[in-house]
């Protein structure tokens, strides 16, 4: 069964039975053992469960299923204007010239496959929305020299409000995260341009990339068609949860290096900048522990096999397959491309391992024995760390503890070459990515914890749920943004990307980063509108981006995070910050009645914090002193007293615990993740590797026999993908791809085509399309190379018949027979063009809107929303109510306490 409402709610009902009986008991055992999660409030705990239980559900369906599903078309509330608009072609142009000068030729060929296959699309531009609420644009008349419909109105409207979000998302459409959008709008009180670009597995990288700048080109530099006026990149911020945040890091280092205007900001939530899994939480982070931390399925995200994906339902040899090879030489020894047969005797005998058998050692094994070798190579390019934080013990992912000191960083070429000893064959992995596994998972682009450098990028305000996979690359990729001497990029990436050592000479500004580390949540904790937590997290946001797009520059220079500035002016002796209601309140932690809890929180500071002036300090649940420090106090470990004047926040971190209060962050010392040698991060771990196997194997055997039919029916496809080329040059179809057809003409100074009578045009602007792809190297999955998957053949039909690129000559008229099969196929029309890919283009659905699954969950978060304020003003009053009984206890007994 497909993924509807009604297969959701079957699947979901009894996950929701089942925490509700069970909560009670749950909760008791942790209140015994003195933890304190989210899970304790059973409106979390629900919402929570059905998320994961949603997910798990999509794990169960094929890939195109759950897509079709999250990017099925579902109308917003009365109350909020949408607009809907298309970044046209000539924007995605301008955007894909931006991208293949920062390629540059040799990178377009070895790595990303080609210059063309990425431009390829079914729609004639980008699908977008422009969001906000009508009580802030109003409902005046528009001068405007045309008629215009009431969403063209709107966008004219919306020209007064001053800020701007430019929101991306890690699963599912603008469809899935409307109410979280409608929501940052209202808070701030600003729009919102949301982008539906494409998605992996049909569109893979570099795709997401190209769409994203092609958005906000189209907004700083709108063409004439378009109705807003050029917006100031001062007054956009970026936004993106999970990949959608990866993808905000990625095209703000892009921006940065092509010297394009940048924006205000980024608001960034759960990250996702490392495809690698080379950090600890990847593994900790499950549910292995006691209680369920993340939303992430234990396995990864797997899928149904299906005509899409995986490529190969029914592989004829393994998908990971252990390493079979020559010994490798020891840790200072010189190789030869052929050791001598007295060598490998002896190696043999070393290693016990049966002659012609060579098994590489995994890679627990190698950083186990090759640990104390001399010959290991110093950390970081300019060994930053000698002398500053010297031996420093730390886990790998296997959770053993190994000591890094300078000259001692188990980055020798052997434990570094053989580090995916047992990944041989990923071809799902492939798939997602391009055949160039490591290049691509480890590139700049895809993996921004791998870029040379973080500085100079505009101020970000990160956010990590503490239980999440994605935990400790958050927390490294943003001190590695702020300090970027302390934490450097491993040499490799250096070595082999010219740019990239480029840019670790020329960009040297740290970048100001906000931190905020939400206690015991999940993945994307902006999921739950209604926890504190989430509040919190969306009134921060909305400060966040109001501040920096609305405040002078020389205030952002100095105070680029509104919090900083409201702790410096916060009395130091007053312990409150503000909750997730916008109310001053006092955190457990630091009660009057508390004094060695506070007394234990104080000591946190560092020595040189507390010797601050008072009428300079902050307060310290809210301002790490640590972390202020000037971009010249960076580079310079001793600072002049003369520039205490000019000190600047650099970063702030914070901790925020499950009632919105917000505290100091633990020591970097004290934080695991800081502590990884450059080396290590960004590899490619066997252990995750491992886990996504084992999860692999069980979707094979499950689903076996449907892996068969797929087989059959990708056979059929190819079939059918054949008849539709052919049947076009019968036709008059007119291609270079097929040079039977081409008829020749006289060079003339203008291009001439050759027309036939047809419903369908050649676009100017559409540069290419499915059959300008020779000598191309896409993607396995990429649907614009492919021939066996509806989609596809969606997008060929589209491209030959309907909107072709410059490069056909001719557009044919569709064949009797064909037009006959298009009238009998639900998914297509001969008068119009097919549906293109659900990982692009929105689903038009014949059902009623309210009872659609996205509808429902949206009327869910509301009424949990109502239960929990219900709750929280319930608990207030009845707070009050105490502190008036105790008042009036207090004058019956003759004391002089005043009232309440």
């Amino acid at each position: 069964m497909p993924v509807t409402t009604a297969s959701a709610a079957v699947h979901i009902a009894p996950v929701v039975l089942k925490r509700l009986f069970g909560h009670g008991a749950e909760r008791k055992a942790r209140e015994d053992d003195g933890k304190e999660v989210p899970q304790d409030d059973i409106l979390f705990d629900e919402a929570f469960h059905i998320v994961k239980s949603f997910m798990d559900l999509g794990t169960k369906n094929t890939v195109e299923s759950l897509q079709a599903f999250t990017n099925t078309r579902v109308p917003s509330p009365y109350w909020v204007a949408v607009s809907p608009v298309l970044v046209p072609l000539s924007s995605c142009n301008e955007a894909a010239d931006v991208l293949m000068e920062w390629f540059g030729p040799e990178e377009l060929r070895h790595v990303v496959g080609g210059d063309r296959w990425w431009q390829v699309r079914g729609l004639d531009g980008i699908d977008a929305e422009w969001i906000a609420e009508r009580d802030h644009i109003g409902e005046g008349p528009v001068d405007f020299d045309k008629k215009l419909s009431r969403e063209e109105e709107d966008v004219l409207r919306m020209e007064q409000l001053e800020s701007v979000m430019v929101r991306g998302y890690f699963w599912g459409s603008i469809n899935t995260h409307r109410y979280q959008i409608i929501r940052h709008a209202h808070k701030l009180r600003g729009r919102a341009f949301a982008v539906n670009y494409r998605k992996a597995p049909q569109y893979p990288w570099p795709c997401s990339i190209h769409d994203v700048l092609a958005a906000y080109l189209y907004l700083i530099r709108p063409p004439p068609s378009a109705l807003h006026e050029p917006v100031d990149p001062s007054k956009i911020v970026f936004s993106g949860d999970s990949a959608g945040g990866g993808l905000c890091i990625a095209v703000l280092c892009l921006l940065r290096d092509m010297g394009l205007p940048m924006p205000a900001g980024a608001a960034l939530i759960s990250p996702w900048v490392d495809l690698t899994h080379s950090f600890p939480s990847v593994m900790t982070n499950t549910e292995t522990v006691s209680i369920e931390k993340d939303i992430i399925p234990p396995h990864g995200f797997l899928a149904k096999p299906s005509e899409l994906w995986p490529l190969d339902p029914l592989p004829l040899t393994p998908r990971i397959a252990p390493t079979i090879t020559n010994p490798p030489p020891l840790p200072g020894e010189a190789d030869t491309l052929k050791p001598t047969d007295e060598r490998v005797e002896v190696e043999e005998e070393k290693r016990d391992v049966p002659e012609g058998n060579h098994k590489v050692e995994t890679q627990e094994e190698m950083l186990e024995k090759y640990r104390d070798s001399p010959s290991s190579r110093e950390v970081g390019p300019d060994s930053i760390r000698e002398g500053r934080l010297g031996a420093e013990t730390c886990e790998d992912s296997y959770g053993k503890r190994h000591t890094n000191t300078p000259g001692n960083s188990i980055a020798n070429s052997a434990v570094r070459d053989v580090r995916v000893s047992a990944l041989l064959s990923l071809s799902p992995f492939r798939a997602m990515t391009v055949p160039f596994l490591c290049r691509q998972l480890t590139h700049p682009l895809v993996s921004p914890i791998s870029q040379g450098t973080l500085c100079d990028l505009p101020p970000l305000y990160i956010i990590a749920g503490d239980g999440e996979m994605l935990r400790d690359e958050i927390v490294y990729l943003a001190h590695r943004a702020a300090y970027p001497n302390a934490y450097p990029v491993r040499e490799s990436v250096l070595k082999e990307a010219r740019r990239q050592q480029e840019n670790v000479e020329k960009f040297t500004r740290p970048t100001k980063v906000h931190l905020q580390v939400f206690d015991g949540m999940c993945h994307v904790v902006t999921v739950f509108m209604f926890t504190k937590s989430a509040r919190y997290a969306y009134r921060s946001i909305s400060e966040f981006i109001k501040h920096v797009t609305q405040s002078p520059l020389d205030v952002i220079e100095r105070n680029p995070f509104p919090e900083s500035k409201k702790a410096q002016s916060a009395p130091q002796d007053s312990g409150g910050t503000e909750n997730a209601m916008g109310t001053t309140k006092i955190p457990r932690s630091l009660r009057s009645e508390d004094k060695t809890k506070s007394a234990s929180f104080k000591s946190l500071l560092p020595e040189e914090v507390l010797d601050i002036p008072e009428d300079r300090r902050a307060s310290p649940q809210i301002f790490d002193y640590n972390e202020t420090v000037s971009c010249r106090e960076v580079s310079s470990p001793e600072p002049d007293e003369s520039q205490e004047t000019a000190r600047e926040v650099v970063m702030l971190r914070e901790r925020i615990d499950v009632h919105g209060f917000a505290r100091v962050m633990e020591p970097k010392e004290d934080i695991p993740a800081l502590q990884i040698p450059p080396d290590q991060i960004g590899q490619i771990k066997e252990a995750p590797a491992m886990r996504w196997l084992r999860g692999q194997e069980e979707w094979d055997r499950r689903y076996r026999k449907k892996g068969q039919r797929v087989l059959e029916k990708r056979k059929k496809l190819v079939k059918k993908a054949d008849r539709i080329i052919k049947h076009a040059l019968d036709q008059g179809l007119v291609h270079e791809s097929f040079p039977e057809s081409v008829v020749p003409v006289e060079k003339t100074t203008d291009r001439v085509v050759r027309r036939r009578t047809s419903i369908g045009e050649i676009q100017t602007d559409r540069r290419w399309g499915p059959l300008d792809l020779r000598g191309e190297n896409p993607p396995p999955s990429a649907i614009a190379a492919r021939r066996d998957t509806g989609e596809a053949l969606a997008l060929l039909r589209k491209s030959i018949y309907h909107t072709a690129p410059i490069t056909h000559q001719t557009v044919p008229r569709l064949k009797p027979s064909d037009a006959l099969r298009a009238t009998l196929d639900p998914h297509d029309n001969p008068n119009e063009p097919p549906q293109q890919s659900v990982s692009e283009e929105q689903v038009d659905r014949l059902q009623i809107p309210a009872l659609h699954g996205l509808r429902i969950w949206e009327k869910i978060l509301g009424y949990l929303g109502r239960k929990s304020a219900a709750k929280a003003t319930n608990g207030m009053k009845s707070t009050a109510a105490s502190m008036h009984r105790d008042s009036k206890e207090d004058h019956s007994n003759g004391r002089n306490c005043p009232r309440p």
